[in-house]
């Protein structure tokens, strides 16, 4: 029986006694062989099935075997075609090749030939599809890879992506959890010569202290309990691309000096291995913390200024109301996948007065669920928002119109009440402000929150 994912050869040739010994030899549950006797037959085959390579006789009863390639391609332009003849000729090498051939084979040949053929055939099909992949991948990324807004803040931000962009030197984004970082990292990726390799992102608050180095640099077999076998590290992985380093400031002090190596003598050496392995791999990290008042404490100061050589400042939605209007219409398309979707006049309003402690994050999230839970045409997502995080409060003025309230404040308040509303719940909690577990948990426990 045929399994789903089997690979698919079809064998053109009108000696009939060659195809049986290609099905005997090669057909198994993996692979399919399929037989045809004619070139027209052969091009039945191909339109009633994906096939994945064919073997081709050039000497057919009723066609010329190029003849019929670009039938072939046309069926499916993956398809790798095989070429084989009892006369072989360079002039029928050359033009099997010119009509869109993968390799070519002269009979008489022994069935491990033909095998290991196919054999790379089939790999080389693989690779094209998981770079097609990766094509694809990368290309919905760059068109994600925007900063919206027409502030001035905003202005600035994207002459220094550019500018960053055509160098190869590190750069520090900083700003408060949901700016953005990631998205202007994948600008600056997607907009400089890295751009065509591979962009990895790690989150150096995600993974346990244990495991971050063997992560970042991989190891050797042996390195420790359950390595039974060596693997590449992140850095290697990303070689020739960019590694994005998100919450760098919680990176462990004895990791950060290894990194400070990898950056100044751009190699690395695998955990429990002796070789140094050279790496080119451009760095930028990002940070929501204040790493200037952890120098020489929790964060090194050499390290510090190696990774901002380009420094580049996200500042928080509440301080750049006007981009709002510009992100809702952005994120609005992205979610509806429609042109005309729009926030009316008195939901932008208070869109606009509310504090967004989660930033753009929290607005996208805002958007999407407003949009699922919507009735009939009324959008409303201003129902969604936290009660008692609106900038302009008539309440609260009236209460007392003199007070100024911090910025700290307001966080410490929004974050105390979200918990309190899912009953301390941390990972609702999280979800609901639009910031990651490990940042509620840190501004938790600065806060005094329990």
């Amino acid at each position: 029986m045929k399994a789903e994912s089997a690979k698919i050869l079809l064998v053109i040739d009108d000696d009939e006694l060659f195809c049986d010994a290609v099905r005997g030899y090669l057909g198994n549950s993996a692979m399919e062989v399929l037989t045809a006797n004619t070139g027209a037959d052969g091009l039945k085959a191909c339109s009633q099935n994906r096939v994945d390579v064919v073997l081709l006789d050039q000497n057919l009863p009723d066609a010329e075997g190029h003849t019929l390639c670009p039938s072939i391609l046309m069926s499916n332009d993956e398809t790798k075609i095989i070429f084989i003849t009892a006369h072989p000729s360079f002039e029928g090498a050359v033009k099997a090749v010119k009509c869109g051939a993968y390799d070519y084979l002269s009979k008489p040949f022994e069935m491990e030939e033909l095998s290991l053929t196919i054999e790379n055939a089939f790999k080389t099909l693989a690779l094209e599809k998981v770079a097609q992949i990766v094509d694809y991948r990368n290309h919905k990324e760059s068109e994600e890879a925007v900063i919206v807004g027409s502030s001035e803040a905003i202005k600035g931000i994207l002459k220094l992506i550019e500018v960053s962009a055509l160098e190869n030197a590190p750069v520090l984004i900083t700003g408060e959890t949901g700016t953005g970082k990631n998205v202007a990292a994948k600008s600056i990726h997607y907009k400089g010569p890295a751009r065509k390799g591979t962009f990895i992102s790690i989150n150096c608050a995600a993974l346990p202290e244990n495991l971050i180095e063997a992560e970042l640099f991989g190891y050797e077999a042996g390195a420790f309990t359950g390595a039974v076998s060596s693997k590449r590290g992140i850095f290697e992985m990303a070689e020739n691309g960019t590694l994005f380093l998100d919450e760098i400031g919680e990176m462990p002090l004895h990791l950060q000096t290894k990194l400070l190596g990898a950056l100044e003598d751009k190699k690395i050496r695998r955990l429990g291995g002796d070789s140094i392995r050279p790496v080119n791999v451009r760095i930028i990290a990002a940070t929501g913390m204040e790493l200037e008042n952890e120098l020489d404490k929790t964060f090194r100061r050499d390290l510090y200024y190696r990774l901002s050589v380009v420094r580049i400042h996200i500042p928080p939605l509440r301080e750049r109301q006007q981009d709002i209007p510009e992100l809702c219409d952005y994120l609005l398309k992205r979610i509806t996948h429609s042109q005309e979707f729009k926030v009316d006049d008195s939901e932008m309003k208070r869109l606009m007065e509310y504090s967004w402690p989660g930033n753009v994050r929290e607005l996208k999230n805002i958007l999407e669920r407003a949009y699922i839970l919507q009735k009939g045409k009324t959008f409303r997502p201003s129902e969604l928002l936290l009660k008692g995080s609106v900038n302009n409060s008539a309440d609260h003025e009236r209460a007392n119109e003199d007070a100024v309230v911090s910025l700290e404040e307001i966080e410490k308040r929004h974050i105390k009440h979200a918990l309190e509303r899912l009953s301390g719940n941390y990972t609702r909690a999280a979800k609901a402000l639009g910031i990651s577990l490990s940042t509620l948990k840190r501004k938790s426990k600065d806060y005094g929150l329990k």
